[in-house]
């Protein structure tokens, strides 16, 4: 089987994770390089911060230096966001071993200064491709130097993101009217406190919210990120899921548009195009331009949970069959650079 050397944050619950496991699952056999380091020095995590600010992150993994030591090259490497790993580490990687084939990943927008780095910027040209879950990526990284960029659209993991079920392997109970998962945002907030307004009371879960919790209305809920099995679970007993894009990443869908499907959850997303083509307006999630629009189809969808769980459980079989999976996703990128695996 080919060596894949994988080099990414490789926490549980992390979408790096997963797609480590997939491309074990697609044939290779993989080893690990991590790049999550915990850093319990209050100095070390304010010298991080700053570092990340100025597009400079430290590598505290020791990533090149593992990479310049490597005894032998890998088949590929594969790098998922890479902002840590020196221009000039590919560059004596490639001299080195010069049939090593190098693929880069990353969910995020690489061209905003908060996701990226100069490091990564400037290394791309030692690349042989890039995959990004961002369209407009496409022509932004080639003008970087990169000689191949794949658009491979957002993904979900099966064995994280399905329906929860009771110990009687049913459906779990659907105790939250309408949910939301995810980082705070200003604009976020202002959205699901005109919601809370109308009367509609709203489960918020995900990092930063705590600070805000006074600019939200009482009949707003704030709790604690959850990952894993207590994702899935949150999503399946939630009737609506809103689905918020990230505006300073330039979304046009985000990880949630196939998860919350994925989960069997019913979606009620900002429009978008490119959200529209993953899943039929009104048969398959639902969408709104406006909180206005939000407001209404929020109140509709609570009104009828039942029409909520028949999308819901469309969206969850056009997940299944339109192959948007990480296996799928990940198996037909690699097969176009002809780097999957044989057999």
């Amino acid at each position: 089987m080919p060596k894949l050397l994988y080099v990414g944050d490789l926490a549980s619950g992390t979408t790096s994770r997963m797609r480590c496991d997939t491309l074990r699952q697609l044939g290779f056999t993989t080893c690990e390089l991590p790049t999550d380091v915990f850093q319990p020095s209050i100095l070390l995590r304010y010298a991080d911060k700053f570092a990340r600010r100025l597009r400079v992150p430290i590598d505290h993994a020791g990533v090149n230096v593992a990479l310049l030591a490597l005894p032998e090259a890998p088949d590929l490497l594969w790098i998922d966001k890479g902002n840590t790993v020196l221009p000039s580490t590919l560059r004596r990687l490639r001299r080195r071993f010069p049939r090593l084939r190098i693929v880069g990943y990353s969910p995020d927008d690489m061209m905003q200064w908060h996701c990226s780095s100069i490091y990564f910027l400037l290394g791309l040209k030692y690349y042989d491709a890039f995959l990004t879950t961002k369209s407009f990526g496409v022509a932004e990284l080639r003008r970087w130097g990169c000689p191949r960029v794949i658009f491979n659209e957002n993904a979900y993991d099966p064995a994280t993101h399905r329906p929860a079920l009771d110990h009687h392997g049913l459906p779990i109970e659907q105790t939250i009217g309408v949910g939301f998962i995810g980082h705070h945002e200003m604009e976020r907030c202002r959205s699901i406190a005109r919601l809370c307004e109308a009367g509609v009371a709203v489960t918020v879960t995900g990092p930063g919210w705590y600070r805000y919790r006074r600019s939200l209305p009482a009949n707003a809920t704030v709790l604690p990120p959850v990952f894993g099995d207590e994702y899935a679970a949150r999503i399946s007993a939630t009737i609506v899921n809103l689905g918020f894009l990230r505006k300073m990443n330039r979304d046009l869908q985000t990880q949630r548009t196939v998860e919350v499907p994925a989960c069997g959850g019913f979606l009620l997303a900002e429009r978008t195009a490119e959200q529209q083509q993953l899943f039929a307006e009104g048969m398959e999630a639902d969408y709104f331009g406006d909180d206005d629009e939000l407001i209404r189809k929020a109140k509709l969808y609570l009104a009828k949970p039942a029409a909520a769980r028949r999308i819901g459980a469309a969206a969850l079989e056009r997940c299944r069959s339109g192959r948007y999976s990480y296996k799928e996703r990940l198996s037909d990128a690699l097969a176009e650079l002809d780097l999957l695996p044989s057999g």
